[in-house]
């Protein structure tokens, strides 16, 4: 078997080569491996290792072989093992990974931790540097690392990861030459990227875009989970395609005529591109497949399977098919399907079921190298009895329930067989069991295979008494036993040496068996010892006659050379040869497939000779045959039948007419007949073959779903009534995901019982799949058991867990109620929590009870299991409540995937304080508890514990990222929380913590503050006080679903009136808090009539107020919908308070809450369908027999009449993603509850479409959300575009569209800072430092930012976590820069000058200004000054003659001015390097500035990072900025401090004037506020120059 890749088990043993000797054993020794004379044993050396390899490897086609030991050492052998010396080139344990050239097998290379590579061109013999500036990307696999062209080795991709601290972010580079150059870059925010020739067989159609075209799975837009990343493709590298810098990439359409979102991974099979998908709310993946990059489709596999993650296997396929095993069982005794494609992938049969798989995947199936049609495959003979076995996880092992059996097919999965060995059926250990390395069963050499196992009924364990290793030369035909007990085995010579060695768990082997007559007989060989064997290998092709072996003897670890070259004293000739035919029947005949026999020359069984062809791969060959069906296969657009026999269109598919087919009103056409032959297929076609066209009708070539079968009407389905004294319902929807196959529409109710004591839950449990058409009660969760509560998988909506009202067994559904399963829980009614990507991971905390009829002797357990309940174990005693805490869609923040936060009584005692126990592996080990807490909370990528003070009386808070590093949490002035006082974590999707603390918990009065975190959720600052709560510590608090930082909240208008009810105002952000504003009122309600109060933009004493979360009965309700973009509905009333919700009128909102309009009088529920293109509203409470809705964003609204007998609507349902078109109409009538389905997909007869470059022809127009007091459409630091329906264009969204079209960073203004630690807004919207308080510390924050080197002095104003500009504004960094301890030298570094920096800043502007003085001394007419208003002049400023010197001259006075900021950057260096000797210690407080400002120094430069970060970009500032909140700017505050200390002289000023986007006006404005004491006429004359530089 060939080393193919990683050992992972020999990562366990530490390695370091200790010697390199060469003993030779045997009469041979004295000949030497050159001897021309035969001779009767191999010859064997010796080398000596302290380790196993992770990586032994042989460079293709020759005997040099590369041994990486686990601390990374590489050595090298030339002579395929007999010698190994390291290599000198690369520097002692630098080596991480060694990567082989793909597709050359002279290159290799070794990537190291840092951005220095090493690459050979020679097999090893020397090795070359070459830079990439990226680091290895920590989650590639080690075989995508390097990416590489099939048809070019010079063209290679490198997936890496730039990373600042903890924060990395994966890129791509690329080079062209082999890295003979420095890498280019690629692209960022990769997840892999690949060249489109990945294969040799994989091609384009275009040796262009063969060539150059590349493929990257990239992030989503501002997301970092998976189920947001797309795939791009570039035909030039991803650069630029035109001057405007557009970058040269486009996102193919892979699901038909629309690109897909999700991409998770890709793989080239032969000639296909593999592509999956995921999404949202379900397991089921998408796979979609092309053969040239260009036209797409998604896998469909035959009976409705599914794929789903960590459920399918792409097995090793052919050039003409893709082999899939599915998984179709529980996890915890897997089993799967074998399907196969037809030739361009898109439609999957099924061969065989109850395959083998493992836990991890594997699958008992491997193809016969170098022959097609032949595989092996073990299946589950007791199937039936393992799909309900819920023992002990023993797969493979002594007590294995699966009875495994063996079968072969040698028509491509057509048909299979058993396989016997002398008359008796066999049965071989496969992939699952691998015990050595490279493939199980067979090599290039044709025909021979070889395999351990036994005969009988079934197959036993490795170690079984009769285990042996058994051969066929006739590829798996035929077989026959060779030697006793489990083996290794290898191939050499073409097959004319078969090599094993007995396997054994201890060191007591000490021969090898070799055969040369196919395994007929075997021959020993002595070892120089006796060893553990671990490897046996030799090269890809088997052709070599040199094998090696690598063994265990009491922790040293050896590597033997073993050489058959001197066994034999000539080489084959022509008559020691045979033609062996690869594939016969039963009658010894050749059979076809793909059209051809095919046959081998080999050597005879008993040929006493080797054939000598070191690294000659044989060669079939081929035969034509006459064509059969087993040639053809189903057209594009047909499936085969249930039978297999004929092939039948697809459903929902067409048949292509053709050029002219169906036109002039013929209702026939000639079209396909639903045969092809396979593409590839080489056999000859007769006449009458299957694939001729026929006769067909043209109703065949119509699509169901095409334009026209819109019938323009909302239907309203039959009405359900359903008996039983029920009022209300309780329903579940199940979200489908973007990629799930299936296109039902489940939903799970259970009515509500009316009774004297209250409410409660019927028995019944009904589920609808068509959104309430039909209904059914499912046997499984109805009959002979008691339900006490339903619970859909929190992440996975394809999941429902039924929990028994008792000791029963939980029922549960994987596929959205088509089928149920069931598992025994640790305990009865117990709590479920899920993980976030494992879809079987859960967690169940329940009580457990000494004595069953004593419940005071109850504890709660938490328990985990990994295969969806089949098996359990106690993670927690005493436990409250468990939580997996790791996610993927958090990467940057390192948290195991196997982390798991508890809250538990402390020592397991009931009365003991809570604490927090965790653990990043099951609790296989623990991290240290936080003690004393009293419960945490995760939100986003955050996790937060309130930890207590008893001492003080107070609660704390702690944040992490990771789950391991905890930090105090700073809160803002006057925030001491009680102890017995909770917080509430508010919706924190925007990189911050919002939480609210109760500041009032009187009764009737409650209400608190919501603070918001920083990026880390370290310090806190207040976002907004008095918001309204209620007795539970809800809060009237709701984001915008689907855009960023949009949020609503009530204020208690009337905090210091305690003896009066709440009176609440509504207030909305639009960048995530920092700041708030009243809803504008609308001037007129739907009548036309003016409120009784007006204004433009919402004030204290006139807005719309709305009635938030605290006043709703179900809380799954929102204002708006994530599909339905700026879209929002409200209930309540214009005037200066909240009234009363029965006089409530119901509003909406289009543009993202900027404005509002009265839509409906009085009190309506709302719906989004069809992503904000349909809307329904419903009156409830109120018998009505109508709904309304609207089509064009609440422009207009039509009646719809749902029922003939008034209903007393109780609610009104539909996807909560909302993107359905159906809806539910829940109500009572005639004292029965009813439901009625709405169907709106009739209004719409077509699909709607994006036309990018036509945007009259698009279904869609772009729009932006903006900020009320900003002019541009900046939100975050960025415009965002998002596609809307056009609300004239009648079509319908056919999947769910990526909003979000496009996005720019803007320059950074005062929307995106906020408040800084201990600052606070005054009254004219500027931050202040709070009375009596510090702002935060230079150690304190340098410890919450350890990244960081540099802090500066506390402006008020921080940066908004979720803002994304540039540039522009730093209102955050217009202080003074300090170095964070310990970070000195990186802040020097960063901050200095260089010597030849401030030699060439000060001598070439002076000496241009100087050369251009004397130009302008010895050539002007002698005006200068001479500025003379309404007088005609000759001086022509535009004048070359007169513009550049007098640019230069500028350039003079500019160099005075700057001079002694120049000055300053060099004090500045000088003085923190001695401070940093203590030089200057004694003078703190006291330092003095070369520019105004003295101890330490006020940064005049610009807003911007400036000299302090070594740059000089003076960018033009805004002439509004700062004036839109009634204040000064901090621009305007630095020119006058800057001036006045400067007396108005010309360098004082000129730095400062730089930035004004007015001079005059400014120059004058000063002089009147007599900072700037200059003749008026000087003033003028500054100004000109100034504007003419």
């Amino acid at each position: 078997m060939r080393v193919c890749g990683f050992l992972q088990a020999a990562a366990l043993w530490p390695s370091l080569l200790t010697t390199s000797s060469l003993s030779i054993f045997g009469s041979s020794a004295i000949l030497g491996p050159t001897a021309l004379a035969k001779n009767d044993d191999p010859i064997v050396s010796e080398t000596e290792f302290k380790s196993l390899p992770i990586r032994l490897e042989y460079f293709e086609d020759s005997d040099v072989v590369i041994y990486q030991t686990e601390d990374h050492a590489l050595y090298r052998s030339t002579d395929a093992g007999s010698n190994f010396k390291p290599i000198k080139d690369i520097p002692v344990n630098r080596g991480v990974r060694f990567i082989r050239h793909e597709f050359d097998d002279k290159r290799a290379y070794i990537l190291t931790p840092e951005l220095t590579h090493y690459r050979t061109d020679d097999r090893g013999e020397t090795w070359t540097q070459f830079f990439v500036d990226a680091m290895v990307s920590d989650w590639q696999p080690p075989s995508q690392v390097l990416r590489f062209h099939a048809d070019n080795p010079d063209y290679i991709i490198f997936n890496g990861m730039d990373c600042e601290g903890i924060f990395c972010a994966e890129l791509a580079m690329y080079t062209t030459d082999g890295f003979s150059t420095d890498a280019r870059f690629l692209r960022p925010n990769t997840r892999g990227c690949w060249w489109a020739k990945s294969t040799k067989t994989f091609a384009t159609g275009d040796k262009d875009l063969d060539r150059d075209r590349s493929i990257c799975i990239i992030m989503g837009e501002m997301s970092t989970f998976k189920q947001d990343q797309r795939m791009v493709i570039s035909d030039n590298f991803f650069n630029a395609k035109d001057a405007d810098g557009v970058v040269q990439q486009f996102e193919p359409n892979l699901d038909t005529n629309r690109p897909v979102s999700g991409i998770v991974n890709m793989a080239f099979v032969h000639g296909y591109l593999l592509v999956a998908t995921i999404s949202m709310n379900t397991a089921e993946m998408g796979l979609y497949i092309t053969d040239d990059t260009l036209k797409w489709h998604r896998a469909m596999f035959h009976g409705g399977h599914r794929l789903e993650q960590e459920a399918y296997t792409v097995l090793e396929s052919t050039n003409y098919s893709i082999q899939i095993d599915v998984m179709n069982t529980k996890p915890s005794h897997p089993m799967g399907v074998i399907f196969t494609s037809n030739s361009n992938g898109t439609f999957f049969t099924r061969n065989i079921e109850h395959t083998n798989r493992n836990i991890e995947g594997h699958v008992d199936f491997e193809k016969i190298s170098g022959i097609q049609g032949i595989f092996l495959v073990n299946t589950v003979d007791n199937w039936k009895e393992i799909e309900e076995y819920s023992g002990d996880k023993l797969d493979g092992t002594r007590d294995d329930p699966k009875k495994k059996v063996t079968e072969i097919t040698f028509d491509d999965g057509r048909s299979f067989r058993e396989i016997t060995a002398d008359g008796k059926r066999l049965h071989l250990h496969s992939v699952t069991e691998l015990n050595n390395v490279g493939r199980v069963f067979s090599s290039p050499a044709p025909g021979l295979v070889m395999g351990i196992g036994n005969t009988g009924d079934y197959l036993r364990y490795p170690a079984h008494e009769d285990t042996a290793l058994f051969v066929s030369d006739d590829a798996g035909l035929t077989w026959t036993k060779a030697l006793d007990g489990p083996h290794k085995y290898e191939f050499g010579d073409q097959g004319s040496i078969l090599v094993a060695i007995h396997d054994s768990g201890k060191a007591e082997i000490g021969e090898i068996k070799y055969s040369l007559n196919h395994g007929e007989d075997w021959k020993t060989a002595k070892l120089p010892r006796k060893i553990k064997p671990w490897i046996l290998t030799t090269t890809q092709d088997s052709t070599s006659l040199k094998f090696i072996l690598v063994g265990e003897d009491t922790q040293q670890y050896y590597v033997h050379a073993i050489d058959f070259d001197g066994l034999h004293e000539r080489k084959c000739k022509d008559d020691d040869m045979e033609d062996w035919w690869a594939r016969v029947d039963q009658d010894d005949n050749p059979t076809c497939v793909m059209g051809q026999r095919q046959k081998y020359r080999r050597r005879k069984k008993d040929a006493a000779c080797f054939i000598m062809k070191e690294f000659e791969d044989p060669v079939p060959e081929t035969e034509q045959c006459d064509c059969t069906d087993l040639d053809f296969e189903c057209d594009y657009n047909f499936v085969f039948d249930d039978d297999k026999k004929d092939c039948v269109l697809a459903e929902g598919s067409s048949i292509p007419t053709g050029d002219g087919g169906c036109k002039d009103g013929s209702k026939t056409f000639m079209g396909s007949s639903g045969w092809r032959r396979i593409p590839g297929n080489e056999c000859k076609k007769r006449k009458g073959e299957k694939d001729i066209p026929v006769e067909r009708q043209c109703s065949d070539a119509t699509p169901p779903n095409s334009p026209g079968t819109g019938s323009g009407e909302v239907e309203s389905g039959k009405q359900t009534v359903f008996e039983g004294n029920y009022n209300s319902f309780r329903t579940w929807y199940l979200e489908r995901g973007d990629s799930s196959s299936q296109n039902d529409e489940t939903v799970i109710m259970r009515p509500i019982l009316r009774s004297d004591g209250g409410r409660e839950s019927s028995d019944e449990i009904w589920i609808t799949h068509n959104h309430g058409k039909k209904w059914n009660m499912p046997d499984a969760i109805n009959k002979g058991v008691a339900i006490w509560d339903i619970v859909p998988h929190r992440h996975f909506k394809d999941m429902v867990y039924f929990i028994p009202n008792g000791d029963g067994s939980v029922i549960y559904t994987t596929d959205r109620g088509d089928s149920f399963h069931t598992f025994k829980p640790p305990s009865a009614r117990g709590d479920l929590s899920f993980h976030p990507d494992k879809m079987d991971w859960i967690i169940w905390v329940g009580s457990v009870c000494d004595d069953p009829d004593n419940k005071d002797h109850c504890r709660k357990i938490a328990s985990l299991s990994t295969d969806r309940g089949d098996h359990w174990e106690t993670i927690a005693r005493e436990a409250i409540r468990c939580e997996f805490t790791g996610s993927s869609a958090y990467p940057y923040s390192d948290r195991d995937e196997k982390q798991i936060f508890c809250l538990v009584r402390k020592d397991e005692d009931p009365n003991e304080p809570l604490q927090i126990q965790r653990s990043n592996d099951f609790f296989q080990s623990k991290l240290p508890a936080i003690v004393d807490v009293s419960n945490f909370a995760t939100m986003a990528e955050f996790i937060v514990v309130a930890v207590k003070d008893d001492e003080e009386k107070t609660l704390h808070a702690q944040a992490s990222l990771d789950g391991v590093t905890f930090a105090d949490a700073h809160f803002p002035y006057g925030f001491v929380v009680d102890h017995q006082t909770a917080y509430t974590v508010l919706d924190s999707s925007t990189h911050a913590i919002n939480l609210f603390v109760v500041t009032e918990s009187s009764e009737g009065r409650e209400y608190g503050s919501i603070i918001k975190s920083n990026s880390n959720g370290t310090s806190y600052v207040l976002s907004a006080s008095g918001v309204n709560c209620n007795s539970f510590w809800y809060v009237d608090f709701e984001k915008m679903l689907g855009l960023e930082g949009v949020v609503l909240i009530n204020v208690v208008a009337n905090k210091d009136k305690t003896n009066e009810p709440k009176k609440l105002q509504s207030k909305i952000s639009h960048n995530d808090g920092a700041e708030w504003t009243f809803l504008p009122p609308p001037g007129k309600d739907i009548e036309g009539k003016k409120y009784s109060c007006g204004s433009t933009k919402g004030t204290e004493k006139c807005a719309l107020h709305i009635h938030s979360y605290t006043e709703r009965v179900d809380h799954r309700k929102t204002f708006s919908s994530e599909s339905a973009i700026g879209l929002m509905f409200g209930v309540g009333n214009v005037g200066q308070y909240l009234g009363d919700k029965k006089d409530a009128d119901t509003f909406m909102t289009r543009d993202g809450g900027l404005t509002w309009s009265n839509v409906m009088k009085g009190e309506w529920i709302w719906q989004y369908g069809d992503q904000g293109s349909i809307i329904v509203l419903a009156q409830v409470g109120k018998p009505t027999k109508i709904v309304k809705y609207t089509t064009d964003e609440g422009e207009t609204w039509q009646d719809h009449a749902f029922a003939t007998e008034d209903v007393t609507i109780t609610d009104l349902t539909t996807l909560r993603s909302g993107s359905s078109r159906n809806f539910i109409v829940w109500g009572l009538q005639n004292g029965k509850a009813v439901t009625t389905n709405l169907d709106f997909s009739g209004l719409a007869d077509r699909e709607c479409v994006v036309v990018e470059d036509d945007g009259t022809k698009s279904d869609y127009y772009l729009w932006s959300p903006r900020h009320p007091l900003m002019e541009d459409n900046c939100l975050f630091g960025h415009q965002s575009q998002y596609y809307r329906k056009k609300p004239d264009r009648p079509c319908f969204n056919s999947y769910r569209l990526q909003h979000k079209y496009n996005e720019r960073n803007c320059s950074c203004t005062r929307s995106d800072f906020e408040c800084d630690f201990n600052f606070e807004l005054d009254n004219h919207g500027a931050c202040h430092l709070i009375p009596g308080f510090e702002p935060i510390s230079r150690q304190q924050w340098c410890s919450q930012n350890p990244d960081e080197n540099a802090f500066y002095e506390p402006t008020g104003y921080r940066r908004i976590p979720l803002t994304t500009c540039v540039e522009g504004k730093q209102m955050d960094k217009q202080s003074q820069a300090h170095p964070c301890p310990g970070k000195e030298e990186e802040f020097e570094k960063a901050h200095r000058m260089s010597g030849w920096s401030i030699f060439f800043a000060i001598t070439i502007p002076i000496g241009l200004a100087s050369a251009a003085g004397w130009w302008v001394w010895r050539n002007w007419d002698g005006k200068f000054g001479q500025i003379r208003l309404g007088e005609q002049t000759t001086f022509n400023t535009d004048s070359p003659w007169i513009k550049y010197p007098v640019m230069a001259a500028a350039g003079l006075v500019a160099v005075a001015a700057a001079t002694p900021a120049v000055v300053k950057a060099i004090w500045r260096s000088a003085k923190a390097a001695a401070e940093r000797w203590g030089i200057f210690d004694h003078w703190q407080g006291g330092g003095y500035s070369w520019l105004p400002g003295g101890g330490g120094g006020t940064r005049t430069f610009t807003t911007r990072d400036s000299f302090a970060r070594g740059r000089g970009d003076y960018a033009v500032v805004d002439e509004d900025e700062g004036e839109l909140l009634g204040e000064e700017s901090d621009e305007e505050v630095a020119w006058k401090k800057d001036l006045h200390r400067n007396g108005g002289k010309l360098g004082g000023f000129l730095i400062s004037i730089e930035l004004t986007p007015s001079i005059p006006q400014l120059l004058h404005k000063l002089q009147e506020e007599q900072i700037l004491e200059m003749p008026q006429d000087h003033v003028i004359k500054v100004a000109l120059i100034i504007k003419i530089i």
